[in-house]
């Protein structure tokens, strides 16, 4: 990707990035020119979606078939009371327009089905997995794997939360279904029957952003290779060092 140049504005804009030595202008750079994916536009991707966008992701596609339901607004801070009936993308859209009008916002009011996700996948830099739906979640792992494209995994439910990168590009380290087995799904776990902790999917929807502006800025070190799990009653993080299948159906033969 071809790095912009920084206006006067974005100079003051992303003042408190370029102060950092992990980023400057030249991770400002990549980050400002970089294409972000993001499945779900609900608790977990509000806040990855609103902190990339203010953070100068040049380009944010943003894919959910639902719309917004009064019971949503509990966590979903990018939706509004006066938005309910609305599609959640297209909530999204304003949302981060007004945030940062110069990030570029497609908002695809679909379902994340294989083949779009083909498409779109290969049109990203990195993808985030902010959906609440095994069947979607290992699409996307499987599109990723075969676009290379690094995945930024989130999930939280009750008061439990987890992260997790899985980075394609890195031989040695698992895909998501190393970990977790397409043909084993868990017993399906939805807030809207177990509930879960309002600031707790900001809590790793954010850490989501933070993941993928390393991975866009190239700086720092992932959590490939790596499950990072919140107990959020003790407030305990839990780091899981996660392998390699080599029998993976996905992922093992694509090397």
């Amino acid at each position: 990707m071809s790095e912009p140049g920084l206006s006067d504005a974005d100079l003051l804009r992303y003042s408190r990035h370029l102060l950092l030595d992990d980023i400057g202008i030249e991770g400002q750079r990549r980050i400002l020119a970089s294409r972000a994916l993001i499945i779900g536009a609900g608790g977990l991707g509000s806040p990855a979606a609103m902190y990339l966008a203010c953070s100068g992701v040049g380009s944010i596609t943003i894919v959910d078939d639902d719309t917004v339901d009064l019971t949503n607004l509990q966590r979903q801070i990018m939706h509004r009371t006066d938005r309910i009936g609305q599609a959640k993308v297209l909530s999204a859209q304003s949302t981060l327009a007004q945030l940062n009008p110069a990030v570029q916002v497609q908002a695809l009011q679909a379902h994340a089905d294989a083949g779009l996700l083909q498409s779109l996948v290969a049109q990203a830099d990195v993808v985030l997995d902010c959906c609440d739906n095994f069947q979607t979640r290992q699409a996307i792992n499987a599109a990723c794997v075969q676009q290379r494209v690094p995945l930024v995994s989130g999930a939280a439910i009750g008061m439990d939360g987890q992260i997790a990168v899985y980075d394609p590009r890195d031989v040695p380290a698992p895909c998501y279904a190393c970990v977790f087995a397409p043909d084993v799904p868990p017993e399906e776990a939805r807030c809207a029957t177990m509930g879960v902790l309002a600031p707790l999917v900001g809590v790793i929807g954010a850490m989501q952003a933070l993941e993928a502006l390393k991975l866009l800025a190239q700086t720092g070190t992932s959590l490939s290779g790596y499950l990072l799990m919140l107990d959020a009653r003790s407030m305990e993080w839990t780091r899981l060092r996660v392998q390699k299948n080599p029998a993976c159906a996905v992922c093992s033969a694509k090397q």
